[in-house]
């Protein structure tokens, strides 16, 4: 199977039904994305497919084929994104375990909606979980990195 990982041609022979996730975990070495849940619940394992925020667990590596896939390790080639700085000087991580899934999952929404409103995030990250309840500061970043003043 054929398919892009942050801008560089994969060519994997693996079992078409395995989860994206492992592939880039396991055989790329891509551990930024993470595992959660297993079940599309959490949001830890978010990565773009063409753009579009999936979760990594539940997507088959089929559906990859021939397409973009876009992990946090991607997302920045410095690390310098406005979500990634803005995470940063927000200081919102604690744990950080769901962080690179929330990144994600921001960055979709910013590449659709560039002026997000309170609804538009509430909306867009609740398919999120953070087990240390940053959500506050994950909003406040998501604005900011939206051209916001938090």
């Amino acid at each position: 199977m054929k398919l892009t990982v942050n801008g560089v041609e994969q060519t994997l022979d693996v079992d078409p039904a395995m989860p994206l996730l492992w592939a880039l975990r396991d055989l790329l070495g891509l551990t930024g994305t993470k595992y959660g849940c297993g079940e599309a619940l959490c949001g830890a394992c978010t990565v773009h497919l063409d753009g579009e925020a999936v979760r990594a667990c539940v997507t088959p590596v089929r559906r990859a084929e021939g397409k973009s896939v876009t992990t946090i390790e991607g997302l920045s080639a410095d690390g310098k994104h406005p979500l990634q700085q803005a995470w940063l000087d927000l200081r919102v991580p604690q744990c950080g375990y769901c962080q690179a899934g929330q990144i994600m999952s921001a960055a979709s929404l910013l590449r659709s909606k560039p002026r997000p409103t309170d609804e538009d995030i509430d909306q867009a990250m609740a398919g999120n979980l953070c087990r240390c309840g940053t959500y506050p500061r994950i909003r406040a970043a998501i604005k900011r990195a939206a051209g916001g003043d938090p």
